[in-house]
């Protein structure tokens, strides 16, 4: 994920003085901070266009991979704005954003985990990859978002079932894994033996 300085401009404000014994107050405090944020958020926009024009060679060729619902047939969003960052990809549907990291993060470490632990207190599911595994190993990457997927709890129940979850205790190694604790029903509470009922 690449980082701008999302500093902000503050003009004064060009209101008028308050009358006599009447401050400044919420009013004028809460309209300022309105102003401001709306200000951040056309930052965070005009950026976040900025990147998806500038793609880096990693972005497109996983990009290449997730837009048009070409994977699993789900829809993800690039360069996309949420909270105070930019997420390089992001699945709203299973509430998964993927960050790519290039040199640079090593450096970046303490604002990576930081904006990773507000991501997850938002209930994302949050998966980093190397720039070097997308571009050697992209078939590995793609492995890893599959599972990721497939492990997490599906945005609604299936009307068959009623239940449209994995196994909460799952863990797969494996696309095979996955498909297989996918295929299997819940086990059943066990049946009292008779007599013991």
């Amino acid at each position: 994920m690449r980082q701008f300085n999302l500093t902000q401009n503050r003009n004064e404000s060009n209101s008028p003085l308050p009358l006599a014994g009447e401050g400044l107050g919420e009013r004028v405090s809460g309209a300022k901070a309105a102003e401001d944020e709306s200000e951040r958020k056309a930052r965070l926009l005009t950026n976040a266009k900025t990147l998806r024009t500038h793609q880096t060679e990693t972005e497109q060729r996983l990009w290449y991979h997730l837009r048009a619902h070409r994977f699993m047939d789900l829809k993800f969003k690039r360069q996309k704005p949420i909270g105070r960052f930019i997420v390089d990809f992001v699945c709203e549907e299973h509430r998964l954003i993927i960050e790519l990291d290039g040199g640079q993060h090593s450096e970046q470490a303490a604002y990576d985990q930081q904006q990773d632990a507000w991501l997850r207190g938002q209930g994302y599911t949050v998966l980093r990859f190397w720039n070097i595994d997308v571009m050697q190993n992209l078939e590995g990457v793609l492995e890893q978002i599959r599972i990721t997927i497939a492990l997490t709890l599906s945005p609604s129940p299936s009307p068959a079932s009623g239940r449209g979850e994995l196994k909460p205790e799952a863990t797969a190694n494996s696309l095979g894994e996955v498909r297989k604790l996918r295929d299997d029903p819940l086990p059943q509470s066990p049946r009292p033996l008779a007599g013991e009922g």
